[in-house]
């Protein structure tokens, strides 16, 4: 990773190269010991000025109504129902699905550079990203196609680590150096925001159990993905840490409606979505759910007061 050229002392740089030697180190359990980061002044009015970013779990591809064809955006996902109850004054979404976090920095077809929405007057700033950086859509394709081999095995697992390491994890490390980019590039952009990072929804039962053939993926890697999930989510939780921004979990708010559960029980839609949604994304629930831990999260400072 290139030298960190914030202008800080050495003392926050030391900071932030043990925070992601934990993240590198394959996420070990850490996050219990992790004091969150104090959150900017900014952003906590109701004049706020609000620019959303992220990949397609921020988007809502599928989810009526859809604003923006390119970017499968909708207009009922959460930033929009967060800038709705919050009453800003300026907001927005230039989430787009399939983003990575190089489309912070590059055209993304007619959506441009996304941290291009970032300026020196934004007062808060949400950030999701990385689930594709780690290569969210093929894992889930490969875990699909392998389950056929060994269906109460973990095959998914087994292709993963036959390299003598778990590439999933290595992935995961990969993707922490990009992210802390991001963030420091959003303070740099906009230093008086208070910056947001959203975690992963919780997709797979949290007990480990499958559900096969509604999610056709082998019996014993719905734990090994169920794991992989909360290895991304400690991740960004630590870099978010490292650079002064808050996290905000939205896996536990959403156990027990995972994709294995009845329409009417889960706020992520399968891989044959039977509610309007992208495969293996919230829906319009799941958006609402991640909306109201979100607005919670802005709101602590009132409750604290």
């Amino acid at each position: 990773m290139a030298k960190d050229t914030h202008p800080a002392d050495g003392t926050r740089g030391r900071r932030r190269a043990a925070v992601l030697g934990a993240a590198l180190g394959g996420c070990a359990l850490v996050a219990a010991s992790t004091t969150p980061a104090a959150a900017h002044p900014g952003g906590h009015g109701r004049d706020t000025a609000y620019v959303a970013l992220g990949d397609s779990y921020t988007s809502g591809p599928g989810i009526p109504a859809q604003v923006d064809a390119n970017c499968a955006r909708s207009d009922h996902n959460y930033p929009s129902l967060v800038a709705a109850q919050r009453q800003v004054t300026a907001f927005t979404d230039v989430s787009c699905a399939g983003a990575t976090t190089a489309e912070m920095w590059q055209a993304q077809g007619t959506n441009k550079p996304q941290l291009d929405a970032v300026h020196r007057d934004t007062d808060l700033v949400t950030l999701q990203i990385g689930g594709n950086d780690v290569g969210f859509g093929p894992v889930i394709a490969t875990c699909a196609r392998l389950a056929a081999q060994d269906p109460t095995g973990n095959p998914c697992e087994r292709s993963y680590r036959a390299a003598g390491y778990d590439q999933l994890t290595f992935a995961i490390a990969r993707t922490a150096p990009k992210v802390d980019r991001v963030l420091r590039d959003v303070h740099a952009r906009a230093p008086h925001a208070r910056v947001v990072v959203v975690g992963y929804p919780d997709l797979l039962p949290d007990d480990g159990t499958g559900c096969f053939p509604q999610v056709p993926f082998a019996q014993g890697d719905f734990s090994y993905l169920r794991d992989t999930e909360k290895r991304l989510n400690l991740m960004l939780r630590l870099v978010a840490a490292v650079n002064r921004a808050e996290y905000v979990d939205t896996y536990g708010p959403t156990v027990g409606h995972d994709m294995c559960k009845s329409p009417a029980d889960r706020w992520i839609e399968p891989l044959q979505p039977a509610s309007p949604a992208a495969p293996a994304h919230p829906n319009a629930k799941g958006e609402q759910a991640m909306a109201q831990a979100v607005l919670d999260r802005l709101d602590e400072h009132r409750r604290r007061g």
